[in-house]
């Protein structure tokens, strides 16, 4: 008797691929993360056994050159001197590593190796967590170490207290500003020539970074949005939205320096946008000029500098050196503490 062929739903077939591929996707995970322990664990012994030697440079050298080659002898690649030493500065960096084992378990080794090379617990604390929750790779998280994302989010004196995302208090947009953006994988050169609407196709080509570089939350709404009034069309650059702040964000890209018609123009624009585009749930739009460079002048003296509505970033489209940046953050640092020393003693009159 000839019996018809069953063939399985697409539906049910993908459901039991996907049950599978989740299945590989823990067990390579947790391979992973035992291998990471077993790295930590070797390190701790390595400081231990260091600290029973006499002279501990000579003893410690010694050590690791001979657990190198007898590792290397039987189990092979993988324990060289130099990784043995990076055990070593991993148990030294985290010596309580077993500690919050629900986030340091989904990190590779190689994330680790970036983020053990971090100065400062809060900084490390704060790849660490982000790395996990925002499942970045580790080119992404070598990218933010590089460009000081850490340290740009938090050159506001608000900032100061270790982590930009403190339970003690509800964020605000100004928890979500860097100054500066960097936005070099856009590869434009850095020249005057650059247009707006280059800097602007160039963003929509490479989406997925630039929401990266801006921060949690945020999600594509549109480009060149149009905004009508009664007698006027009005186009914004480009539109997005922060789920987690509940808000609008409109961008408005500028290749030369901030002028004041730039600022009246983003404040007509948030203003009109919270009119007309605003729900009932959404908090107050926000507004952020991109722009070549920011006149501290006009700064002072127009609505940014009390605004919690609209603000003004310099971007960068190549990578500065580490020395420029440390200046950057250091210059919108003080600039932000001279403000605020001005509103507390103007507030106490």
């Amino acid at each position: 008797m000839k019996t018809d062929k069953i063939v399985p739903r697409s539906t049910f077939f993908d459901e039991v691929r996907s049950i599978l591929a989740q299945a590989r996707q823990k067990a390579y995970a947790a391979v992973n993360f035992a291998m990471v322990e077993a790295y930590w664990e070797i390190g701790r012994r390595i400081v231990e056994e260091e600290q029973q030697g006499k002279d501990r440079a000579e003893y410690g050298a010694a050590l690791i050159k001979e657990l190198s080659k007898q590792l290397t002898g039987e189990f092979g690649k993988g324990f060289t001197i130099a990784n043995l030493k990076n055990f070593r500065l991993f148990y030294l960096t985290f010596p309580d590593f077993q500690k919050s084992y629900a986030v340091r378990s989904l990190l590779s080794w190689s994330h680790y190796r970036l983020i053990m090379r971090v100065e400062g617990e809060p900084a490390r604390e704060y790849y660490i967590r982000e790395a996990a929750e925002q499942n970045w790779s580790t080119r992404q998280l070598e990218r933010n170490i590089n460009t000081h994302y850490f340290e740009r989010l938090l050159k506001s004196p608000d900032k100061k207290s270790a982590t930009p995302e403190s339970d003690s208090s509800k964020p605000t947009f100004a928890d979500f500003i860097k100054d500066p953006y960097v936005l070099e994988f856009l590869q434009i050169p850095e020249s005057p020539d650059a247009s707006e609407r280059e800097i602007e196709t160039a963003i929509i080509d490479n989406l997925q970074q630039f929401l990266l570089e801006m921060g949690k939350g945020f999600s594509f709404v549109g480009r060149q949005f149009r905004i009508s009034a009664e007698t006027s069309h009005f186009y914004i650059d480009l539109v997005f939205y922060n789920y987690l702040l509940k808000c609008f964000v409109l961008i408005d890209l500028k290749n030369e320096k901030l002028t004041h018609q730039d600022i009246g123009q983003m404040d007509m624009y948030v203003r009109m946008f919270d009119d007309l585009k605003r729900g009932d749930d959404d908090n107050p739009t926000v507004g952020i000029i991109f722009c070549a460079a920011k006149d501290e002048t006009v700064v002072k003296y127009s609505v940014l500098k009390d605004s919690e509505q609209i603000f003004a970033s310099k971007y960068r489209l190549i990578l500065p050196t580490e020395e420029e940046l440390a200046r950057e953050i250091e210059r919108e640092r003080r600039m932000i503490m001279e403000q605020r020393a001005r509103y507390e003693v103007n507030r106490e009159r």
